[in-house]
């Protein structure tokens, strides 16, 4: 981003050189809606120079300087903390949906299995990942 002016608003991501994803299972670009908290709602319009299939190699490309582009904020979390990444539009975020855990059933579920569930749960109360991972929270 260096020279470049921030983008005020999502349609100013359009000028700008974009890191995109390839799906491996459609070939096709991802396409991604972004929101407010306005509830505003936007397809996000990235310039297409760079063509990955790969969340990390997005992220590797963005550390580079090669471009913009969007990663899940977990992902990012420690290079946003560490300022090696920039969030351009803090107010806006793109819903990837809940982090969940799946399993079999409750009933007869294998003791290894709950302290695995009550360890992650535990970890997340703790490390206050919920508000951490959170996009519509800046």
């Amino acid at each position: 981003m260096r020279g470049r002016l921030t983008p005020v608003d999502p349609t100013g991501l359009a000028d700008l050189d974009g890191i995109v994803m390839r799906s491996l299972r459609t070939g096709r670009i991802t396409q991604r809606q972004i929101r407010n908290a306005d509830g505003l709602e936007l397809p996000i319009a990235l310039k297409q120079t760079l063509v990955v299939n790969d969340p990390a190699a997005m992220r590797a490309a963005s550390l580079l300087g090669l471009g913009v582009t969007m990663i899940a904020k977990p992902d990012a979390l420690p290079y946003l903390e560490r300022g090696e990444l920039i969030r351009l539009l803090p107010g806006w975020w793109v819903d990837a949906g809940p982090i969940s855990i799946y399993y079999a059933n409750r009933t007869l579920l294998p003791s290894k299995t709950r302290v695995f569930v009550d360890f992650i749960a535990e970890l997340f109360q703790r490390e206050r990942y919920s508000e951490r991972f959170a996009g519509s929270l800046g």
